[in-house]
């Protein structure tokens, strides 16, 4: 039954980006929720031991798709962390990365976001890049194929949403449709979901 989910999550994506790339809202509308369902469904279905904190983060994260607002992270993962393996200059430079790499971001974007929303999403994608800290604190600590592969699907979904804004918000940019939001958006809440699994 597993494979039904995953499947309905393949044809989904496969549907949906090719609507993002045709800048076919309708379609697009119609096929996002079912990305995330079919995930969530896939991970109750796979996982060994099933977390009702990561079931909550998907269905919330499925929520924020759908009532459009912005998504949740997934936090689940920071539970496995073992910080006195990792080294204080690691963290250091992490969280520089994160800060410099956001703050570089929103200077581009500035000029073309409404005022009000600037700090609010400027403080999301500090969160995100948080994620992705904590997400590579974990691979560090204890390297292991699930690990890798949900910091390889943090930092897609930086990347998603990054490219979101750009879509959104810089209308002169080179991103035009939503097909690299929702590439980088899908493999990145898949890896994350197979990593925790």
């Amino acid at each position: 039954m597993e494979y039904v989910f995953l499947a309905v999550f393949v044809i989904s994506t496969a549907i949906h980006l090719y609507a993002s790339l045709k800048k076919n809202t309708k379609l697009r509308n119609v096929t996002k929720p079912f990305i995330l369902l079919a995930l969530l469904g896939f991970y109750v279905l796979t996982a060994s031991s099933v977390s009702v904190a990561i079931i909550l983060a998907l269905i919330f994260s499925w929520l924020g798709d759908v009532l459009l607002i912005p998504k949740g992270n997934k936090w689940g993962y920071c539970r496995d962390i073992v910080f006195s393996a990792i080294p204080v200059v690691l963290i250091v430079l992490l969280s520089v990365f994160f800060a410099v790499t956001v703050a570089y971001i929103f200077s581009k974007l500035k000029e073309h976001l409404p005022k009000a929303m600037f700090y609010p999403m400027f403080f999301y994608l500090l969160i995100n890049g948080a994620m992705n800290c904590f997400a590579i604190f974990r691979c560090v600590s204890n390297p292991t194929a699930a690990t890798i592969t949900t910091a390889l699907g943090a930092a897609l979904f930086f990347i998603s949403d990054t490219s979101l804004f750009f879509v959104r918000f810089k209308k002169d940019g080179r991103l035009k449709t939503h097909f690299v939001v929702m590439l980088t958006y899908s493999i990145g809440e898949f890896l994350i979901v197979l990593g925790l699994i």
